[in-house]
């Protein structure tokens, strides 16, 4: 496979709390595989930027988390999604699907020219 992207700015909160949402309680690293998981192995995560957006998730009470074992019996931090998170889910989701919407309609060229 060629190069990776890096994931691209303003989207790693809505991943992170999608793939919350969808997997359930998951730690740090689980989050970054299973997000580049989800992209078909296009996206490549920085943890330098994964842990920083999951401490500002938590601040904002959007996830919660709590330490636990690992499936290699390692001590992790695993992270939920709460009731705020979810919330903010369906606000990003439904902004990212207006701006895509907005975008198709520029790259498809069925813009009215007047």
């Amino acid at each position: 496979m060629g190069e990776k992207a890096d994931v691209w700015q303003g989207t790693l909160a809505l991943m992170v709390l999608k793939t919350l949402e969808s997997m359930g309680a998951l730690h740090g690293y689980g989050i970054a595989r299973r997000i580049e998981q989800t992209s078909g192995d296009v996206l490549s995560l920085n943890y330098g930027t994964l842990y920083p957006a999951l401490l500002k998730l938590e601040q904002e009470g959007a996830i919660v988390s709590e330490w636990g074992v690992s499936e290699n019996n390692r001590k992790a931090k695993f992270y939920k999604l709460t009731r705020v998170g979810r919330k903010q889910l369906e606000r990003e989701t439904s902004n990212w699907e207006q701006t895509t919407a907005i975008l198709a309609r520029f790259l498809g060229g069925t813009e009215d020219p007047a």
